[in-house]
């Protein structure tokens, strides 16, 4: 498995924990399908990464993100230190945050808000370390729907409210992404017919 199968992997695993564990605060009628088609997009994920590199392609891809191959963008998504920083960064803000969220300003609602904006800020020091610039945009959508759920906890809005902007809206983005990303005109394949 290549390192960008994994990170898709990864992706889409968070996705998918974002929506089922939002979903539950909707009435069944509409958590329910969002759960099963999250539950689809990540089996596509799975079965889209298991084909979407021919075995000649998974051996060229390179084990520092920063390698260049043949003068194009650097192949793979390398889990070099550089990476391991930016999660780091990530889990410590993760973990101040809810303990400052939950101890302090004794509201929980705000807690997914914060794991959205901190992984939609994560994502633009993976986008540096990566050298993959359209990572930002991703990235800057995902903290503004941490953003805007973390407003809306300020402003005691429903449960709901916050887990469809601040959990299944990321969730979805993730999912999508990972899809988009594992189309086979995205990663170099022709497109099937």
């Amino acid at each position: 498995m290549t390192k960008d199968q994994v990170s898709r992997l990864i992706g889409g695993g968070f996705g998918l924990a974002f929506v089922q564990m939002n979903a539950g605060a909707l009435p069944t009628a509409l958590g329910a399908p969002l759960r099963v088609l999250a539950i689809l997009a990540f089996v596509r994920i799975v079965f889209a990464g298991r084909a979407a590199v021919p075995p000649a392609a998974a051996t060229a891809v390179t084990t520092d993100a920063a390698t260049v191959g043949d003068g194009g963008p650097p192949s793979g998504t390398g889990f070099g230190r550089r990476y391991w920083y930016v999660v780091a960064a990530e889990g410590l803000a993760l973990a101040v945050g809810l303990f400052v969220i939950s101890n302090v300003l004794h509201t929980p609602r705000a807690s997914v808000a914060w794991i959205a904006f901190v992984v939609g800020v994560h994502f633009f020091g993976l986008a540096a370390v990566w050298r993959r610039p359209a990572l930002h945009v991703f990235a800057a959508g995902m903290a503004a729907c941490g953003v805007v759920g973390l407003v809306l906890a300020a402003c005691d809005a429903p449960v709901a409210v916050i887990a469809v902007v601040a959990g299944i809206a990321p969730g979805a983005m993730l999912l999508g992404s990972v899809l988009w990303s594992g189309r086979p005109r995205a990663i170099g394949m022709p497109a099937q017919s």
